[in-house]
């Protein structure tokens, strides 16, 4: 099957990620499930014969891949009138291999992806540091690509994003958006972060929170009043936060926290779970920083802060449990399914049965 053709039909399918690799047949994943086509098992020349064009689609030199010390290669390309693509091209058993995550043309809607009116109003905020957390593939440049939607067409100023790559692609709306992709046009996101600072930007999205040195610029550029969107791969507020002071040395963790209790806005922690219907549909754990957390955090004593979160429901604040059981509740996920996924399986299991679920 030409690539042209994979890619439409995998559009069609509503894949997320298309994998090339030599000894199986091309395969896909949709809906949480992986699924082989019929074509033959793929023989090492196919797959490179794969990857040769995909770097021809995205004009790009495979010498990147070849030479590369690492022996992969992250990148973005499309194909007109088809969609927007990210490819991770390696090396595995002596022969070459690819996933491909598939972006379709526009932006996506936040109805139609399940996010919650609460996580969309964090579009409002104007200053201080929002971090949306999940495993690889639950969706978080998504719940992003609509934040920063929203405020492109409901405030003015300058979008800066820092991708590696870029995944959606924003038209200027109400807002000037700069987006730049890491190694292509900046090197690496603490240098696209330092170069930030003299853009005058209003919002930052930077795509991923590395290391130490990227964690630090960004708390700083938070401190400069500039809203930075980040992401971590973290599932909960607390783990989020602990990930963050960790990444520094002993010596100057008392001093990130104080930082990061004064410029931490909100944090998003999202999964992606099998539906009762057959598809997969995020569920998010919500925390908006109030005093009471930001004293926690202060005090080292992250542990506490789901009690809080699980209190202060009102202001639109939800655990990952809460959410799971309101899944349930709502008839979206099986109880089983919920029970699997939570972070407090017995606690959940105990307000099931109080609420004869």
């Amino acid at each position: 099957m030409q690539l042209k053709s994979l890619l439409e039909k995998m559009i069609e399918v509503h894949a997320s990620d298309v994998f090339i690799i030599a000894g199986l047949p091309l395969a896909y994943q949709a809906s949480g499930s992986h699924v082989r086509t019929d074509t033959a098992p793929l023989t090492p020349a196919d797959t490179q014969e794969y990857i040769e064009t995909i770097y021809e689609l995205a004009g790009r030199d495979l010498s990147l891949f070849t030479d590369s010390v690492n022996h992969d290669d992250d990148f973005s390309f499309a194909v007109p009138s088809v969609g927007r693509f990210r490819a991770n091209i390696f090396r595995q058993r002596g022969s070459y291999g690819a996933v491909i995550r598939v972006i379709p043309f526009g932006l996506p809607d936040p109805d139609e992806m399940n996010i919650p009116e609460s996580v969309m109003r964090l579009a409002d905020l104007n200053r201080g540091l929002v971090l949306v957390t999940g495993p690889t593939g639950c969706g978080k440049s998504t719940t992003l690509a609509c934040m920063l939607d929203r405020m492109n067409h409901k405030r003015t100023g300058h979008i800066l994003t820092m991708e590696d790559p870029i995944e959606f692609v924003h038209k200027h709306g109400s807002c000037i958006i700069t987006q730049r992709e890491i190694p292509t046009d900046i090197a690496n996101y603490s240098e696209a972060l330092r170069s930030a600072m003299r853009e005058s930007p209003d919002v930052v999205l930077l795509g991923e929170m590395r290391d130490a040195e990227t964690i630090g610029t960004a708390i700083n550029a938070a401190e400069m009043t500039q809203l930075v969107l980040s992401t971590l791969h973290t599932t909960s507020a607390a783990d989020t936060i602990e990930r963050m002071i960790d990444a520094f040395p002993a010596s100057q963790q008392r001093q990130i926290r104080t930082q990061l209790s004064l410029v931490l806005q909100a944090t998003v922690s999202q999964m992606l779970i099998p539906a009762l219907d057959g598809t997969t549909i995020p569920v998010f754990e919500v925390m908006h920083m109030n005093t009471a957390i930001r004293n926690l955090i202060r005090e080292e004593k992250t542990y506490q802060i789901d009690s809080v979160i699980a209190s202060n429901g009102a202001v639109g604040m939800q655990t990952m449990d809460q959410a799971l059981f309101n899944a349930v509740r709502e008839g979206k996920v099986a109880k089983d399914v919920a029970l699997q996924y939570s972070h407090h399986q017995e606690a959940l299991l105990r307000r099931f049965q109080a609420e004869g679920l």
